[in-house]
């Protein structure tokens, strides 16, 4: 059985992210997952997102906040591929601080042809890179 490919991304915090309480907030929590993202699939599908075809779009997000991100905590975002459907690939990220849950992201994104402005089908090469499987070779 495949190791399906895990991603850690440092993340640095910027003065803007702290609130008042000296928390960061919500907002900035969500950009460190976009940054995690971006790594992820960079990585993953070894290309720059901006030149891949068919694109990678983001059509839902659901995130929940288990504890506080304080402005002196070293996190990292944690990113991996939950699931690929015939056009969409879920992915699962976690925001850790010492080895804790502060907060994680769930992600449905589509693969998307812009000159057609339709979604396509997820390239099977994309599949085997995301779920960690050997290339098929024919």
């Amino acid at each position: 059985m495949n190791q399906i490919p895990e991603i850690r991304t440092a993340i640095q915090k910027r003065f803007a992210d702290i609130d008042i309480f000296h928390h960061v907030n919500n907002v900035a929590q969500q950009s460190y997952f976009d940054v995690g993202k971006s790594e992820y699939f960079t990585r993953i599908l070894e290309c720059d997102l901006m030149d891949v075809r068919p694109m990678i779009v983001t059509v839902s997000t659901s995130t929940s906040y288990m504890g506080q991100i304080r402005r002196e905590d070293e996190i990292e975002v944690v990113t991996r591929t939950e699931k690929i459907g015939e056009k969409s690939i879920t992915l699962f990220q976690q925001i850790v601080c010492r080895g804790e849950v502060r907060s994680e992201s769930r992600s449905v994104m589509v693969a998307f042809d812009f000159e057609r402005q339709e979604s396509v089908r997820v390239p099977d090469r994309w599949r085997q890179q995301l779920l960690g499987e050997p290339p098929v070779h024919s």
